[in-house]
């Protein structure tokens, strides 16, 4: 019987951004650590393990057979459950677009379910995000060696060498794990490399590639709207005011005051991107508590709940104040001490190559692969729409121009989307042996398989569920329908591993 450990306790320890302005803390849909993030928002565990930063010698192109060159690629490895025999699996947690933690190797579901059917587990780092630096810096020329593919081809090239280095026979089954991004790396290399990856647990993993990501606010208005439909109402007036407000030079300072802002509102007010800017900062507000909303993680420590109460608390004063209260919510959450939306500065600081600085913790990494794969922009183009019309899909594709080169223009995503989706199979993906989990809180749920009648790609929805909720560490006071999602991953994997040691549950 597998007993989850965890309590749903106050957290003590919140992994943030320590900064003097608020600009890149949550863009895109990623927080500042990464989609995932640490393992639990509990006091941690403390299993008794060590984990060392192993490394592995990886080829820098995969795909230029001459091209000899090769860079050192961090991984973390936790046998502690490992039978080592030969039906002993291998659980690989595959990392993503921040740094790989060691806290993942000792708590997360995935290591229940290891220490379950006695696998050996082992994380390895994406390339070009946390310690594994492929190349000198982040200069343009070097992240062109930036790609899904690429990392697939690296996950590829470490296992085969890891199964010689452990001596493993041929019926040891690999299980491939990830959330978000490495969620669809997980069922992109089962997809890809199945003579490698026996199989995947794909957890809120997109598959489809989309420029205009249009459906994103649209879940936040509808998870919002599940607490209470009066919550998305007052968001909708609060961002009416802001509006209103920005007319005149009394409102704009009125502004300046509510919103904490590092410099003043009249000085931006002719400049579209400045106030673009603002405005998908305050609905992202919004957006990140949603994507994280009661996950057992670190970044889910303000609730739906609590926003929208503040949001509805006409005691506060008008939707606009408590627009700014919500705000002040999240400045202090990040020790920020004014909201940034100056948008030269922003992209200055996403142009810095350097591996010391802030956006190489992976936001300068997430934003290339975007402009060059994905797009997976969140815009609001409607004017009558909750967050108005401010930052369409133009305002983004402007972020790549500037940040990266002028040729990555509307027509250069629209044709590096149709190439990833035709690449993976988007949301028609040829393959078997992946369980497709997701949130219906998640608004990254709109673009992942969520929904299915074929049996070759079962699908997990869990409702009222965020962004990976499935993948934390359990906790009692998690909802039942989380835990019973647990449950059908465990019956999923025994599936997969031949029934390989007995079916047992988390309770």
């Amino acid at each position: 019987m597998l007993h989850p450990k965890g309590l749903c306790l106050p957290l003590l320890v919140l992994v943030c951004l320590i900064a003097q302005s608020s600009s890149l803390g949550f863009r895109n849909g990623r927080h500042m650590n990464g989609f995932l993030g640490q393992p639990s928002s509990m006091p941690t565990l403390q299993r008794s393990l060590d984990v060392e930063d192993l490394w592995f010698e990886q080829r820098l192109n995969h795909f230029k057979p001459d091209d000899t060159r090769t860079w050192q690629q961090r991984y973390f490895v936790n046998d502690a459950f490992y039978r080592n025999d030969s039906q002993a699996p291998v659980f690989l947690m595959i990392g993503g677009e921040g740094e790989a933690t060691k806290n993942w190797m000792r708590e997360g579901a995935w290591i229940h379910y290891a220490e379950h059917f006695g696998a050996l587990c082992i994380q390895l780092e994406h390339r070009f995000y946390g310690k594994s630096h492929p190349t000198s810096d982040l200069s343009n020329s070097n992240l062109a060696y930036l790609s899904s593919e690429q990392a697939l081809a690296d996950l590829a090239n470490f296992v085969s060498a890891m199964k010689r280095q452990y001596n493993m026979a041929d019926s040891q089954k690999w299980i491939a794990f990830g959330g978000s991004y490495p969620g669809s790396l997980a069922a992109w290399a089962r997809e890809k490399y199945p003579h490698l990856i026996d199989g995947a647990i794909s957890s809120s993993g997109p598959l489809l590639a989309q420029v205009d990501f249009t459906q994103y606010f649209e879940v936040v208005k509808a998870s919002l709207a599940s607490y209470k439909p009066e919550c998305v109402e007052a968001v909708s007036r609060g961002f009416a005011q802001v509006e209103i407000l920005l007319k005149h030079m009394i409102g704009q300072r009125n502004l300046d005051e509510k919103f904490k802002t590092c410099t003043p509102l009249k000085d931006s007010i002719e400049n579209k991107l400045d106030i673009a800017n603002l405005f998908e900062n305050i609905a992202s507000n919004f957006a990140g508590v949603v994507q994280y909303n009661k996950d057992n993680s670190p970044h889910a420590k303000i609730t739906i709940d609590q926003i929208c109460d503040v949001m509805l608390n006409t005691t506060m004063g008008p939707p606009v104040t408590r627009l700014g209260a919500v705000n002040d919510l999240l400045l202090k959450q990040s020790k920020t001490k004014c909201l940034d939306y100056k948008y030269d500065k922003m992209i200055a600081e996403m142009k810095n190559v350097s591996w010391d600085s802030e956006v190489a913790k992976g936001m300068r990494q997430w934003t290339y692969q975007t402009c060059t794969e994905f797009g997976f922009y969140q815009t609001s183009e409607n004017k009558s729409d909750t967050f108005g019309d401010r930052f369409g899909i133009d305002f983004f594709i402007r972020q790549c121009m500037d940040i990266f080169s002028d040729r990555m223009n509307g027509k250069f995503l629209e044709q590096a989307v149709a190439q990833t989706n035709k690449y993976y199979g988007a949301l028609k993906p040829g393959t078997t042996n992946v369980l497709y989990v997701h949130g219906s809180i998640d608004p990254w749920h709109a673009l992942g398989l969520y929904v299915s009648t074929n049996s070759n790609t079962p699908a997990i929805y869990i409702e009222g569920t965020a962004h990976c909720a499935n993948m934390y560490e359990p906790a009692n006071c998690d909802p039942p329908q989380l835990k019973e999602a647990r449950n059908k991953i465990l019956k999923y994997l025994a599936k997969l591993l031949d029934g390989y040691a007995s079916f047992a549950s988390f309770t």
